[in-house]
């Protein structure tokens, strides 16, 4: 095989090892993934393993790396095709829902599960995490903004307040569809922005009714 090949293979390797990574740490967090066990349900053996990672640390940070590509990728990146303003930020919640509607990972959502193990341990992890969730936060508070700069979400609309109320009622999906409501709860919390969004629009006919 020649050096190219065998690099495309370990490239590949790495990647299957964080994409499932990825899937456990949203059921049992970062500190659940023992590296011996990851290497047997990537199928991969351990020194091919260790090739990749020498440290628990370096592979958490990088499934944060790749949990956040992929919600790039997923959510934001569909959303952004959306018609700038009101729509695009209403796109970027019914991408989120479609996220976890269609269980893309096990436990819903890697940063949910990774925020509350570690927002009280200070380190390269804990401040990965915040950056990734302010960087998402900003997003949304950025559209919000850009809504009201078009007109068409009012001008006396607080851009942090309401992106703070889109992203908590997207965040209860994660716990209703598991605990209480199941699918139901998407229809809810989809339903729930619209609402919020079409009281705010000047023109509500931008929106869907329903």
């Amino acid at each position: 095989m020649t050096e190219d090949g065998r690099r495309l293979r370990g490239l590949r390797s790495r990647e299957a090892i964080l994409q499932r990574a990825v899937g456990l740490a949203s059921v049992e967090g970062l500190d659940g993934l023992s590296l011996g066990r990851l290497a047997a349900a990537a199928g991969v053996s351990k020194s091919g393993f260790f090739a990749h990672w020498r440290d628990k640390e370096q592979l958490q940070l990088d499934a944060v790396e790749w949990a956040t590509r992929q919600w790039i990728e997923q959510v934001v990146e569909p959303a952004l095709r959306a018609p700038g303003g009101v729509r695009r930020l209403f796109a970027l919640h019914e991408a989120r829902l479609k996220f976890y509607g269609d269980r893309v990972l096990p436990g819903g959502c890697f940063f949910f599960a990774v925020q509350a193990e570690f927002d009280d341990r200070p380190g390269a992890v804990r401040d990965r995490v915040a950056r990734a969730m302010r960087e998402w936060h900003e997003l949304i508070r950025r559209l919000v903004a850009e809504a009201v700069t078009m007109g068409e979400l009012a001008g006396d609309v607080d851009p942090a307040q309401l992106a703070y109320e889109i992203d908590a009622l997207g965040e209860m999906v994660i716990i209703h569809s598991r605990l209480l409501d199941g699918a139901d709860v998407l229809v809810r919390a989809r339903r729930a922005v619209l609402q919020r969004l079409r009281a705010l629009c000047p023109d509500p006919a931008l929106l869907p009714e329903d």
